[in-house]
C-alpha cells in the first residue's frame, strides 16, 4: 500500500474518531530527535479529510497519519493502534 491507501484506510474506519498524528525530526542540542504528536482529532471525517491534506501540505517536511480509532477502548490492546516510527536513519544527516 502506498501513502494515499494508508490515508483512506484511516479515514474509512468503522471506529468514529478520527486522530492526525504527526511524526517530526527535531533538533535538540547536538541531537535530532524523533517526536510523534496529536496533531488533530474529529469525529467528523471530512474535516480529519481536510485537515490532513491541509497540514501535509502546510508542512511537507513533516510525516502525518490519520487512524480511526475507538472510544473508551485500551489502544495498546488493538492489534495495531495511533503510532508512527522513526528509525535510526531518520534521525542521520
Amino acid at each position: 500500500m502506498n501513502y494515499e491507501d494508508y490515508i483512506e484506510q484511516g479515514l474509512n474506519g468503522e471506529a468514529p474518531l478520527k486522530l492526525i498524528l504527526r511524526g517530526s525530526i527535531q533538533n535538540s542540542g547536538n541531537e535530532k530527535v524523533g517526536v510523534v504528536s496529536v496533531a488533530y482529532a474529529t469525529l467528523d471525517k471530512r474535516l480529519a479529510e481536510s485537515k490532513i491534506r491541509e497540514l501535509a501540505a502546510e508542512n511537507p517536511s513533516h510525516y502525518y497519519m490519520v487512524y480511526s480509532v475507538p472510544l473508551d477502548v485500551d489502544l495498546t490492546t488493538l492489534s495495531h493502534y495511533p503510532s508512527i516510527a522513526i528509525s535510526g536513519d531518520d534521525l542521520r544527516d
